[in-house]
């Protein structure tokens, strides 16, 4: 499949040329892309909770998902006209993303994803196989393997380990060309894309619901499923609010709003501070909030509830 024609050249803005052009080679890997505001991580289009209900949502809400396309006319229809960022849709692509992340200031001494990662195989026996990795502009890696056929695995946060993240059904990752303030993402391994190792994908499978959840039991420095899922999805609506908002700020707000919601999970001892305060850093961060205001705001945030949340057993 040619990417760029002659013919195509004068339509497409010089800038954005290489994006397009990450645009259509994932596209041509089938993997559906979305387009990202330009510079940022965020997915242009509005969310959800702002949804007018007209035009291409006139039949319900098309999530960045649903919307994402390998169409090239789409594809170099909107790149043409502006400098998007490229996002991929991982979950119809068939993909299970595991994203290393480095440690933030402040946490020298913390095991980085990688660290996170080794330490996991050496514990299972196992070795992970080459595959096609891209470098992100905070050195981070994204491991990309095709998901077991008929999973549908979701997105998770630090389930691995800490400082690993998965992007599968529910989520998107930055496409190699991409760039930030911080930099670009550039392909760190072009190998092919290896199948998921079997040893991990039992790992990342959210077991069944029960009719009735019993109360969880507690372990000191453990997770309960009920506040994982709460924070897992409170920090993917930390991600998809927009820049607009009330006066303090819309993704500013949500922050203070989602953090306060894990707070009283904290305070019950469902969950550790540092997991709540790491994922809520990386979603605001990943909104486009400065990593000092994330900061303050979620430390703010989480002292307000756990100081003010009513005993767990009269929640």
């Amino acid at each position: 499949m040619t990417l760029i024609s002659v013919t195509d050249m004068p339509l497409v803005h010089l800038a954005n040329l290489h994006l397009l052009a990450s645009a259509l080679c994932s596209a041509e890997r089938g993997w559906p892309v979305i387009p990202l505001h330009p510079g940022s991580k965020r997915p242009s289009g509005h969310p959800e909770r702002s949804c007018p209900g007209t035009g291409r949502c006139a039949d319900g809400h098309r999530t960045p998902e649903q919307r994402a396309t390998t169409d090239p006319g789409l594809i170099q229809a909107a790149w043409a006209r502006t400098a998007y960022n490229v996002g991929i849709a991982t979950g119809p692509a068939g993909l299970l993303v595991v994203d290393l992340d480095v440690c933030k200031p402040g946490e020298e001494g913390a095991p980085d994803g990688a660290a996170s990662l080794q330490a996991l195989c050496e514990r299972a026996g196992e070795q992970l196989p080459p595959t096609y990795q891209v470098r992100t502009p905070s050195g981070g890696r994204h491991l990309y393997f095709t998901a077991p056929p008929g999973a549908r695995l979701p997105s998770s946060v630090n389930r691995l380990g800490p400082h690993i993240d998965t992007r599968a059904w529910g989520g998107y990752v930055v496409a190699s060309g991409s760039t930030t303030p911080d930099g670009a993402y550039e392909v760190l391994d072009d190998a092919p894309v290896a199948p998921l190792p079997h040893w991990l994908a039992p790992l990342l499978i959210e077991p069944p619901k029960s009719a009735v959840a019993p109360a969880p039991l507690i372990v000191p420095g453990q997770t309960t499923r009920r506040a994982q899922v709460a924070l897992e999805s409170e920090a993917a609506v930390v991600r998809d609010t927009p820049e607009a908002g009330g006066p303090e700020g819309g993704r500013n707000k949500q922050l203070l709003v989602s953090a306060r919601a894990l707070g009283r999970f904290v305070a019950w001892g469902e969950i550790p501070r540092d997991v709540v305060e790491e994922a809520f850093q990386g979603a605001g961060e990943a909104a486009g909030l400065p990593a000092a205001e994330c900061r303050t705001t979620i430390r703010s945030a989480l002292d307000w509830s756990i100081r003010t949340c009513r005993p767990r057993d009269a929640a």
